[in-house]
């Protein structure tokens, strides 16, 4: 790259190799000029308030990008179909959702793209649930002028690994279908009104989740079986049983999931609150214990595997050992 300086002054007529940025403390941030504006004589006295005295006259060389160009390139090698983006804008391309879904980083891939000299791939935190539109990764080269070869090589991880999923993508979720087991003989006699089916209600809607049916089998374990079992025969996707989850002698519920399902993940994990959640199949259909925090805590490990399991991942009893470290769910 050939780079020359020429004062502002002297600009007019030329045209902006990048785009210039202004930024008014507490009020904006963002592109005062774009890349390929031609600067007219009014311009001048903008340039100067936002300090920039000189503007870069540039020469690319045949094995150099500008940064939007490398921009776009990296973005369109590691987004999936989950994934639309605008303009790049200031050397950047943000990728945003096209559906609600669960979030998906190849954090492997993504680490060793940015073990590249100049180059930045930023997104939110893996596995979590984002709603259509929200930006969930930003796609730059930190140079305004980067070599070709270094974005050759993103090109190269984000293709090695594309046989299985993009390096980043939102993944629909393939789960539709709810069913509410509310345990209890205090709630099923009516001696005590359930508190849970709107809770979870709700909760489930935000992901797209209807409840077909709740039933209310109080607390013997073969009605409990029973239910979950018909749910699952059913074809529903996602089964909820609350209350009963502790080691109490009355509390049938964990007993009563291990027979129903035909694979038990875990009961218990190493995050706070819900620590006594428990997670399991029958066949296709997904089985949760509810511990009473998810019923009155705003974020429970309960939504942090929710997600994976809407959207069928598999999810094992290792990945939720990880899941210790910053499982401290309390604000």
């Amino acid at each position: 790259m050939v780079k020359r300086e020429i004062p502002v002054e002297q600009a007019i007529g030329m045209t902006l190799a990048h785009d210039l940025t202004r930024i008014v403390p507490g009020q904006f941030k963002g592109r005062a000029f774009a890349k390929g504006h031609v600067i007219q004589p009014e311009d001048v006295p903008v340039l100067l308030d936002i300090g920039k005295r000189y503007i870069y006259v540039l020469e690319i060389g045949s094995d150099e990008l500008h940064e939007n160009d490398a921009a776009v390139i990296m973005a369109e090698a590691v987004a999936g179909d989950g994934l639309e983006w605008g303009e790049v804008h200031e050397g950047k391309v943000v990728l945003k959702a096209v559906t609600d879904g669960m979030l998906w980083v190849n954090q492997e891939a993504v680490t060793a793209m940015n073990l590249i000299d100049g180059i930045s791939i930023t997104t939110r935190p893996n596995l979590i649930h984002v709603t259509k539109g929200t930006s969930v990764a930003g796609v730059r080269p930190i140079p305004l002028v980067i070599e070709k070869n270094k974005v050759d090589e993103v090109v190269t991880i984000a293709n090695e690994v594309k046989d299985k999923r993009s390096a980043i993508d939102v993944l629909p979720y393939k789960m539709k279908t709810a069913a509410l087991v509310t345990t209890g003989s205090e709630i099923q006699s009516g001696r005590i009104e359930d508190k849970s089916g709107p809770v979870l209600r709700a909760k489930l809607e935000a992901y797209g989740i209807q409840v077909g049916r709740q039933v209310f089998p109080g607390d013997e374990k073969d009605a409990i079986v029973s239910e979950i079992v018909s749910a699952a025969d059913l074809g529903v996707d996602l089964v909820l049983v609350t209350g009963g989850m502790s080691v109490d002698p009355d509390d049938r519920s964990p007993a009563s999931i291990r027979e129903a399902a035909t694979q038990v993940v875990t009961y218990g994990t190493p995050m706070l609150p819900g620590s006594m959640l428990m997670l399991a199949y029958r066949g296709k259909t997904a089985i949760f214990g509810l511990p009473g925090a998810v019923l009155h805590d705003a974020k429970t490990s309960f939504d942090v595997l929710l997600p994976r399991v809407l959207a069928r991942m598999k999810v094992t009893k290792s990945d939720i050992a990880q899941l210790g470290v910053g499982g401290w769910l309390n604000e």
